[in-house]
C-alpha cells in the first residue's frame, strides 16, 4: 500500500528533542531513523481516553514527534484536539503536525500571526507552558524525599500540597502510616506579576505556608473560576505580621472554554484545569491540608528532615514542661514582646495563659496530632497545630501557633485555639 505520510521536517525534530527533552541531536536522528518497535507503537497507539489525562496524552504526542514518528503522532494530536477542543496547546501541537505534511516548519507553533504583538505574545505562553509541562516529567523529585517545609505532619492531616511557582507545577501528596507519598502532580498558573504578594491588586501569588478553608459551593461561583474553588488563608499570621494586605488567594478551576492558563496570567490566585481541580477537591480536607506555596522546592530526605527538626522540637518540649511546672515566668520567655492572638497583645493574652495553666494544675500535657511546618525566607518560622490534652482528659483545645528563630532561641509570636 502506498504511503502518503511524510516524515516530520527535520528541524521541527531536532526543536521537539533537543528543546523540549534536552536530548542530543544525535540521538533525536537516530530515533527517528529507528522507528519504535510493535510493543512500543502498541503501547502509545491507543492513549487513554479521559480527560483527566490530557496533559499524558499530550506529552506522549511530544515524544512521537521526537521519536519522527509522525503518523501515530497526527492521530494522537487529532484525537485528543476533538476530545479536548479547549485545550489550546493540544490544538497548536495539532495544527503543527496538519503543516508539517505540507511545508517546512521552523519551530514549535510556527503558524500566521494575525494579531500582530498580541498573537505572538499568546504564542509564547503557549511555548512556555509546554516546556514548563514537558520539565516537570523530564526533572522529578528525587526518589524517598519530599519538600522541606514539611517537618512533621500529624496523622489526621491525610493530604498535603506543595507548589513551586518556578516550575508551575503543583504537588499533591498522602499522609498514611508509611509517611508522606506524592501521589500525583498537576500544572498550575500564578499571577501575572509573579510571586511575593505584598498588597492588595499587585497580580502577584503570595508565598509561604496556607491552610485550605473552605470548599465554595459551585453554584456561588461565576464561570470564570471553572469546576471549583478552594480559599486559602491568606493573608496568614506573618503576611499580617509583616504589613501585607489583599485577600481572596484562591485554588480555582478555568472558564469552560478554556483547558488551561498562561504560566502567569491570574491576578494572584493558584489556577488549574477543571479536572485537575475536581481531583483535589475530591481528595484534601478542609481546614486540615496544608498548602506550601514556595518560588522553588527543596526536595529532602526524611531522616534529613527529622534531624532538622530537633532544636524547634526541644524548644516545643521546653514551652511544654514550663506550663506543666507552671512556671509562669518561664513560660513567658516563649513569647515574643510584639505577641499577638487575634489582635490581643500580650497582656490581654495573659488571663487566657493562666487560666489554661491553672486548669492543667501541675499535671502531665500531651501535644497529640502534632503538625509543624517550616518556613524560611528572610526569617525563619514554623507553624505549629496541635490538640493541648492534659492527662485524664479526652479532648483539649485545638492549637495553632507561629514561632520565629531569633539567633539560636524560638519563641511564639502567635498562638490561637481554632
Amino acid at each position: 500500500m502506498k504511503m502518503f505520510w511524510v516524515a516530520l521536517p527535520r528541524q521541527l525534530v531536532l526543536w521537539v528533542a533537543a528543546v523540549l527533552f534536552a536530548l542530543p541531536c544525535a540521538a533525536a536522528t537516530t530515533q527517528r531513523n529507528n522507528a519504535p518497535g510493535d510493543a512500543e507503537r502498541n503501547a502509545t497507539a491507543k492513549p487513554p481516553r479521559n480527560k483527566n489525562a490530557a496533559e499524558a496524552r499530550l506529552l506522549g504526542i511530544y515524544r512521537l514527534m521526537a521519536d519522527g514518528d509522525s503518523r501515530t503522532a497526527l492521530d494522537q494530536a487529532r484525537q485528543l484536539a476533538q476530545d479536548m477542543p479547549n485545550f489550546q496547546l493540544a490544538q497548536l501541537v495539532y495544527g503543527d503536525l496538519l503543516s508539517a505534511r505540507t511545508r517546512t516548519l521552523k519551530s514549535f507553533g510556527d503558524i500566521a500571526l494575525p494579531n500582530g504583538d498580541q498573537g505572538a505574545a499568546a504564542l509564547a505562553e503557549l511555548r512556555d507552558e509546554s516546556q514548563r509541562r514537558v520539565a516537570a516529567v523530564k526533572e522529578r523529585p528525587p526518589e524517598g524525599t519530599v519538600p522541606a517545609q514539611f517537618l512533621k505532619l500529624a496523622p489526621q492531616t491525610r493530604t498535603a500540597i506543595a507548589i513551586d511557582t518556578s516550575r508551575s507545577r503543583l504537588y499533591l501528596f498522602n499522609n498514611d502510616a508509611n509517611g508522606l507519598r506524592l501521589t500525583a502532580d498537576y500544572y498550575v498558573s500564578i499571577g501575572k506579576a509573579g510571586t511575593l504578594k505584598s498588597q492588595e491588586g499587585d497580580q502577584r501569588t503570595p508565598l509561604g505556608v496556607y491552610f485550605i478553608t473552605s470548599n465554595l459551593d459551585t453554584k456561588a461561583l461565576t464561570d470564570f473560576y471553572g469546576a471549583g474553588a478552594m480559599p486559602l488563608n491568606y493573608p496568614n499570621v506573618l503576611d499580617i505580621k509583616r504589613g501585607k494586605s489583599g485577600s481572596g488567594i484562591w485554588l480555582h478551576g478555568t472558564p469552560q472554554q478554556q483547558f488551561s492558563r498562561a504560566p502567569r496570567s491570574t491576578d494572584g490566585c493558584l489556577v488549574l484545569s477543571n479536572p485537575d481541580i475536581l481531583a483535589l477537591i475530591r481528595r484534601v480536607s478542609v481546614g486540615d491540608t496544608p498548602v506550601v506555596v514556595a518560588s522553588q522546592l527543596s526536595w529532602k530526605p526524611v531522616s534529613q528532615l527529622e534531624t532538622q527538626a530537633r532544636p524547634f522540637e526541644v524548644a516545643l518540649n521546653a514551652w511544654r514542661e514550663a506550663k506543666m511546672a507552671g512556671d509562669l515566668n518561664k513560660v513567658l520567655t516563649f513569647y515574643t514582646p510584639d505577641f499577638s492572638s487575634y489582635g490581643k497583645s500580650m497582656d490581654q493574652y495573659l488571663p487566657q495563659i493562666k487560666s489554661e495553666m491553672k486548669a492543667i494544675n501541675r499535671h502531665s500535657v500531651q501535644l497529640k496530632d502534632l503538625s509543624y511546618l517550616h518556613w524560611n525566607d528572610s526569617a525563619e518560622t514554623m507553624v505549629t497545630t496541635f490538640g493541648e490534652v492534659v492527662d485524664g482528659r479526652r479532648t483539649g483545645n485545638r492549637k495553632r501557633q507561629y514561632w520565629i528563630r531569633s539567633n539560636k532561641d524560638w519563641q511564639i509570636f502567635f498562638e490561637g485555639v481554632l
